[in-house]
């Protein structure tokens, strides 16, 4: 293939042996939460969006699913077919990172391990794992293999992936906002989209355009407790007046 083959379940935070009700909940969820209308029309959100169109297209449509598997596992095999595994070595203890969108991180998120190893004559193992909410990014989870794997772990990273909303640094969450020229001038108070809902941003009067306001405790999940703060950009959004003309 020219490129490789986008995961689309993935991209609606599903595994392979969801149902078409959980494909349409999951795209009716994701779709209105990064519109781009809600989002400032972000690049990222409209990128997103286009995503999230083309990853639906497909698994809603039964026949077009069944192709994009086979696909898939064509893709699979072909890896698989081009490793080299020593006879009769066989290694227990994998690891392997895992993407998870910031609200996951927040609220928890029910994973699915599921390894493919040649050294196994039994097939693919599938574990299940259990995120809890309020998991920092970083964190490991070390989840038991069985079989004749038994005594071995696959430990599972997660890290955050990239969002149409949010740009991760460390523990703190950055974001664009977009104010009239008339708040920018007078100040007030704003709502703004934050990973717990919606949250009350003052706006100070004549705040210059770029300003990062903190709002703190509103970032992704601390190791040790907490969390790191959002930071806000303001942008302006400009004025348009149109009058009419008093001439002929």
């Amino acid at each position: 293939m020219s490129s490789p083959t986008p995961n689309y379940y993935a991209t609606l935070g599903l595994d392979r042996r969801c149902t078409f009700d959980q494909i349409r909940a999951a795209y009716r969820l994701l779709a209105k939460q990064y519109h781009p209308d809600l989002n400032g029309g972000s690049d990222a959100s409209v990128a997103f969006t286009q995503g999230l169109n083309a990853a639906y297209s497909v698994l809603e449509d039964p026949e077009r699913r069944k192709s994009y598997d086979a696909e898939c596992d064509s893709v699979e095999n072909k890896a698989r077919s081009t490793q080299t595994v020593r006879p009769g070595k066989k290694e227990k203890n994998l690891a392997q990172d895992v993407l998870l969108r910031p609200d996951e991180f927040l609220r928890g998120a029910r994973l699915e391990v599921r390894v493919k190893d040649p050294a196994n004559p039994e097939g693919s193992e599938i574990y299940p794992l259990v995120m809890p909410p309020e998991t920092a990014p970083g964190s490991r989870f070390k989840v038991p293999r069985s079989g004749i794997f038994e005594g071995g772990y696959v430990t599972v990273r997660v890290k955050p992936s990239p969002d149409p909303r949010f740009k991760v640094r460390g523990f703190d969450l950055r974001c664009d906002f977009k104010v009239s020229l008339e708040r920018a001038t007078q100040g007030g108070t704003e709502m703004i989209r934050g990973l717990s809902g919606h949250l009350r941003m003052q706006i100070p009067a004549h705040i210059g355009r770029g300003t990062v306001l903190r709002i703190p405790s509103e970032g992704l999940p601390r190791p040790r407790g907490g969390r790191g703060d959002l930071l806000v950009r303001i942008t302006y959004r400009p004025a348009i007046h149109i009058t009419r003309s008093l001439g002929r």
